[in-house]
């Protein structure tokens, strides 16, 4: 008997997902229980345990509440196997969080790439609500796309980890249709909204790669300036280094060696042994010199222990 699929238990309707999801969407239910997310185990670094199947845990007066995974409106199997957010669940929770005075402020993480639309307006307006009443802090790690975003957008502020991305408004429908009556296969269908055509720009046009080249040369200068920074480089000078002709446009190579020194791109050439050697000699405790009082106790202890 095959797995169900995952996108079976998302529903069939409209979506507000980010289009990398779409692939999990066909994978198989998992066998075993998902590992802890990036976003628990910084949690958990942090003295915030969240159990799996628990829905938000309460820590010095806060509330945490992570809003993870593929979002369904009531997806109990998807929720307690896989530890991923519903949106009846949001509801219940913040309703329960603002009524409760040990909590004085509620902090929502998010790890998310959107899921359905149907149920959506249950966990926005709760969240909504929340916020008259108490701060409400939302917090990216590393996602919150789509219908994420949709939700994180009603909290009192929000905050983004490095690296972390925010956005994909909009939202599309998949389907799959015979390819032709009485022929065998099907054709993947996505159809997405008025304002939402970003949200999978077709590359086989011309306005489709222009909006995919903005985002590569956006993201590269990002990339660029922090190589800058970090190595201590000229910004302007990054590119050509990366480069192994005349032509900046011929970066994005990879190098070693000397070659990698001498473009100032690293620093030594070791083995681990000598690394850890050199690593320990800088960060070895040193030995503590005994005070002349501590040798007197010392031998007056020995002298005393000799008799």
């Amino acid at each position: 008997m095959s797995q169900p699929k995952i996108g079976a238990l998302v529903g069939s309707g409209p979506l507000a997902i980010h289009e990398s999801a779409l692939p999990s969407l066909q994978m198989d239910l998992p066998k075993e229980a998902a590992e802890l997310s990036a976003a628990m185990t910084a949690l958990a670094a942090e003295g915030v345990s969240i159990e799996r199947g628990q829905r938000y845990a309460v820590h010095r007066g806060i509330a945490f509440v992570p809003v993870r995974g593929v979002l369904t409106p009531n997806s109990a199997l998807l929720e307690r196997y896989l530890g991923w957010t519903t949106y009846h669940g949001i509801a219940e929770i913040m309703a329960e969080v603002t009524a409760s005075d040990e909590v004085q402020a509620t902090v929502m993480i998010y790890d998310t790439p959107g899921g359905s639309v149907m149920g959506i307006q249950a966990a926005v307006e709760a969240v909504k609500a929340a916020a008259k009443v108490k701060p409400v802090h939302g917090i990216v790690h590393p996602l919150a796309a789509s219908a994420g975003y949709w939700v994180v957008s009603q909290c009192t502020d929000i905050s983004l980890t490095p690296g972390s991305w925010v956005g994909s408004v909009g939202t599309m429908m998949t389907a799959d249709q015979p390819v032709q009556p009485g022929m065998g296969g099907f054709q993947y269908f996505i159809l997405t909204s008025e304002h939402a055509g970003a949200k999978r720009p077709d590359l086989s046009t011309e306005e489709g790669q222009k909006l995919a080249q903005t985002r590569l040369d956006t993201m590269e200068a990002d990339f660029l300036a922090a190589v800058a920074e970090g190595r201590g480089i000229a910004a302007a000078d990054v590119p050509g280094r990366m480069s192994r002709t005349d032509n900046d446009a011929d970066g994005g190579d990879v190098f070693w060696g000397p070659d990698a020194i001498e473009r100032g791109l690293a620093d030594a050439i070791e083995t681990v042994p000598e690394f850890m050697a050199r690593i320990g000699g800088l960060y070895a405790p040193k030995p503590r010199q005994k005070s002349r009082a501590y040798l007197a106790q010392a031998e007056a202890a020995k002298a005393a222990a000799s008799h």
